[in-house]
């Protein structure tokens, strides 16, 4: 029995353990590097990063889909950020907390720390899901998050779960591709444009590049023939308040500069 019971342990190491930093098709070394976090179990991770779609292309009849590991990093990600803003904002109604913690764990929110965190190179699926376009791959990603949140609570506890999403969250702040605020920089630039006598913004789409799954688009804003900005997005939406945002750090309604732009068409910048 000795001899079968090591015989079997050589054997199975062999078969998952062929490369020390790989397991089920996983760069554990780099995803360990990208989250921060030291894998205890990995089995945990592999359940995290796989796909419906990948049970019906795998020969692993023992692999399951990331959907429990969802479930259960979801309720962990609300209440983390339920204390973040909590404690940020001593003053703040219940009502006001709801809908920054909405703003925070939205998909859109969700997509864009697991983009941070490179997931989408690490995601087990099959290869018809891995084309679809949009917000159908945005979907996938914000679920794998949470079960990546899921994932790691169980290999590390509640205070290393914490720690990995307030380290998301506070790099997508800084970034500023999540925002506290539900600014929406296109009606307030349409707002002050109309007020300062320029006209209507007009959007223009001057580039799109990448997959169908994982576009990226540029935006331009012009305001009478005057380009006030570009911006970039997964979408044509985000493009367009990006190319928003840029233009009302730059737009100044003076007198000055109203003459400049409706006498010869040209702006004044700072």
């Amino acid at each position: 029995m000795g001899l079968l019971r090591s015989l079997y342990a050589l054997i199975t190491r062999g078969v998952h353990h062929r490369d020390a930093d790989t397991f089920g098709g996983i760069d554990f070394q780099r995803l360990q590097q990208v989250l921060h976090h030291t894998v205890r179990n990995r089995q945990y991770f592999c359940e995290a990063l796989s796909h419906r779609s990948y049970l019906q292309v795998t020969e692993n009849e023992s692999a399951v889909s990331n959907e429990r590991l969802e479930f259960l990093g979801d309720a962990i990600l609300n209440l983390v950020v339920a204390e973040y803003v909590f404690h940020r904002d001593t003053s703040a109604a219940e009502g006001d907390l709801t809908k920054i913690r909405s703003r925070l764990v939205n998909r859109k929110a969700l997509t864009a720390y697991a983009r941070h965190r490179h997931l989408a190179d690490f995601i087990l699926m099959s290869p018809s899901a891995s084309q679809v376009p949009g917000r159908g791959m945005e979907t996938i990603l914000a679920d794998a998050f949470e079960a990546m949140i899921g994932a790691i609570y169980l290999d590390g506890g509640y205070e290393d779960a914490k720690r990995f999403v307030q380290g998301c969250l506070l790099e997508a702040l800084t970034e500023g591709t999540v925002k506290m605020e539900d600014e929406n920089f296109k009606s307030r630039l349409l707002e002050q444009a109309q007020a300062g006598g320029f006209g209507t913004p007009r959007y223009s789409t001057v580039n799109e590049e990448g997959p169908d799954h994982d576009r990226t688009f540029t935006v331009e804003v012009f305001i009478g023939n005057v380009s006030y900005g570009v911006g970039h997005g997964k979408n044509k939406k985000d493009a367009e308040q990006a190319a928003a945002e840029r233009a009302l750090q730059q737009f100044r309604f003076s007198a000055k500069q109203a003459h400049g732009v409706n006498e010869t068409g040209n702006a004044q910048n700072d």
